[in-house]
């Protein structure tokens, strides 16, 4: 049987002397994913060597199931050499990983998620596992409370660990932008696929265009002055709630916002409308600020 395109069994994928990663064949599927799984959950990868997804999945596979530290054990299977099993089981698509617990497929999903996804898919089967989710969270946690620096530190660690978990590179291109250098933000943002849109990407790349706005309006006095000259300058009031934007006052932003919305929204084909939801991008959905401006849009729109 030819061997995983990442390898066999790696070193130290082991717990009390039996393997936590290892391949399996139709013959040996019974006892290697259904009896052990009456013990533990088994996560059962399915992959072909042609499958390039497959490859980038793999290593982050591996890497939570030895955070696991032997709560969970990892079995694959190359669909080319052995079809039955996963024709059983009705996957289509690869690459496909099921969860089975007391010898029953319990849970699943397709295609190569990042590596806190795939923790936190872990973690509903064995509960915490140690490492990147929790360095994710202290990274977010670092980037809301203004250390935009050591934000950055810890988002790098994670995506030099993992280039494909697209929240820590999204996460290090925010942290870029609130550092000021939009320039690598934008660099980082580019490495990703253009198709891309888990929301820390749309994320990202909202905030990084709110960036390079805020850089190209007027100071906020100028733009105050022009408003009292002229209520319905709306270029000014949008520009403004930018400007409020970059220095953090979102609730203010928004109100801006939603006044050109009130006034006319036919302005700049709805651009009141267009410039909030981008910046409920790169807010992100449930932050409150988010929460509050939405539902004022919302009583605007449908009242």
């Amino acid at each position: 049987m030819a061997q995983h395109a990442l390898d066999a069994t790696p070193a130290g994928a082991r717990e009390g002397g039996t393997p936590i990663i290892k391949e399996t064949t139709t013959q040996t599927f019974a006892a290697d994913v259904l009896a052990e799984s009456a013990r533990q959950p088994v996560l059962v990868d399915f992959w072909a060597p042609w499958c390039e997804p497959c490859k980038q999945l793999r290593p982050i596979l591996e890497r939570v199931v030895k955070a696991a530290g032997g709560k969970i054990k990892l079995v694959s299977m190359n669909i080319d050499e052995h079809p039955e099993i996963a024709g059983r089981l009705g996957v289509r698509s690869i690459p496909a990983v099921i969860a089975f617990q007391k010898s029953q497929p319990v849970d699943g999903f397709m295609g190569a998620l990042p590596e806190n996804q795939l923790r936190g898919f872990v973690e509903r089967l064995i509960g915490p596992v140690e490492g990147g989710v929790d360095r994710l969270a202290d990274a977010e946690a670092a980037l809301a409370q203004g250390d935009a620096a050591g934000a950055a530190q810890i988002f790098a660690e994670l995506a030099e660990n993992d280039p494909s978990d697209v929240a820590a590179v999204s996460g290090l291109a925010r942290a870029h932008i609130a550092l000021g250098d939009l320039e690598t933000a934008r660099t980082l943002l580019a490495q990703l696929p253009p198709t891309a849109q888990e929301p820390p990407v749309v994320a990202a790349r909202a905030a990084l265009e709110n960036a390079a706005q805020a850089a190209s309006v007027g100071d906020l006095s100028e733009l105050a002055v022009q408003l009292l000259a002229d209520p319905n300058n709306h270029k000014a009031r949008l520009d403004l709630a930018v400007a409020l934007n970059a220095l953090g006052r979102r609730a203010e932003a928004a109100d801006a916002l939603l006044e050109i919305v009130k006034r006319d929204r036919t302005w700049n084909d709805d651009g009141g409308r267009k410039q909030l939801l981008q910046f409920f991008d790169a807010w992100g959905p449930t932050d409150p600020d988010t929460i509050a401006a939405r539902r004022k849009l919302s009583a605007l729109l449908f009242s």
